[in-house]
């Protein structure tokens, strides 16, 4: 078994990734140059080092480490034991089923039957978890349970997913503030240009103030003539003009969804390795909550029904013109 790396020497490296990260931030500022106005903004850049969240998180992992290490083996099975029946399986960070039974592997001279077994139980509750957490852009918290599947089992078919999700996920983030920053850049540049049109606008309307107004040419008089009385024709009746339609909102005629976790593995079907799939019919109303969810088929019948009902009446769709439905298929597969 490899060394571990102390809690000293981890908190040095993130450190100096820190210390890094800020040193090249600030030489960027004091490098660059103010853009003249209308030219186009710079990309922005990726940050360098690890976030303050990204920090934070290392920081209490490595408390939670320390503290693990100072109880008994006695003690992280009990407490392991106490997190189960309490159904706090893979969280909060540090008092959490999974993390008892690893740190009783690790400080255990032989194989502890009871935690090994906890741990292959555990194992896809964790996966679900770390990808619900993908799915919500919790990536923290993803990596977090990423770590805790991979010293669970580091050959489990689902890490090379959840490491590539959680790369794919954050690189997605990245790339969407940097172009809504470049947007930001733009609509400021916009506002610039439409302030100094104002004011060239109002310079010039000052100015014509100002220019005195021109005399007007004596006009010759011309003696009146009698008028001619024109002859009267009718006024032409004009056909009434039909009221401009009212402007429309523009709203999504599709279900879009905004919130859709995936249902769990039931524990037992997982245990048992059944696997199945169970298709739903998802009524939608018009402000784009769900208002019923009917069992189209199953297999098999009864045993993932319950866990896709529950989950998926709590999804959100976008606002749309009017109700709709949608039908979707889920597998279960351990």
């Amino acid at each position: 078994m490899t060394a571990e790396p102390t809690s000293s020497s981890r908190a040095l490296r993130w450190g100096i990734v820190l210390a890094l990260g800020l040193g090249l931030a600030a030489c960027s500022k004091e490098e660059a140059a103010p853009a003249p106005a209308g030219a186009p903004a710079p990309a922005a850049a990726q940050p360098a080092g690890p976030s303050a969240e990204e920090v934070a998180a290392q920081e209490a992992a490595e408390a939670a480490e320390a503290a693990l290490k100072g109880l008994s083996i006695d003690e992280l099975r009990s407490r392991g034991s106490d997190a189960l029946r309490e159904q706090r399986l893979y969280a909060p960070a540090g008092d959490n089923a999974m993390e008892y039974y690893l740190a009783l592997r690790e400080k255990s001279e032989k194989p502890d039957a009871s935690a090994e077994m906890a741990l292959i139980d555990l194992m896809p509750y964790a996966i679900i978890a770390a990808e619900q957490a993908i799915g919500r852009e919790d990536f923290v918290e993803a990596d977090r349970l990423r770590s805790l599947i991979e010293r669970s089992d580091a050959q489990t078919p689902a890490l090379p997913r959840i490491k590539d999700s959680i790369a794919k996920g954050r690189a997605g983030v990245a790339e969407r503030a940097q172009q809504e920053a470049a947007q930001a850049a733009q609509r400021e540049r916009e506002a610039e240009l439409a302030a100094q049109r104002a004011a060239q606008e109002a310079a010039a309307a000052a100015a014509a103030a100002t220019q005195p107004a021109p005399t007007p040419a004596p006009v010759a008089t011309q003696p009146a003539q009698p008028a001619t009385p024109a002859p009267t024709e009718p006024a032409a009746t004009q056909p009434a003009q039909p009221p401009a339609p009212e402007p429309t909102v523009a709203r999504a005629s599709n279900p879009v969804p905004v919130r859709a976790p995936q249902p769990s593995y039931p524990r037992a079907a997982y245990r048992s390795g059944v696997s199945g799939e169970v298709t739903v019919e998802i009524a939608i109303a018009a402000n784009g909550s769900v208002t019923d969810v009917r069992v189209i088929r199953s297999q098999p019948r009864g045993t993932f029904d319950r866990e896709v009902i529950n989950t998926v009446r709590d999804w959100q769709f976008e606002p749309m013109d009017g109700p709709a439905t949608l039908t979707r298929t889920f597998s279960f597969k351990p």
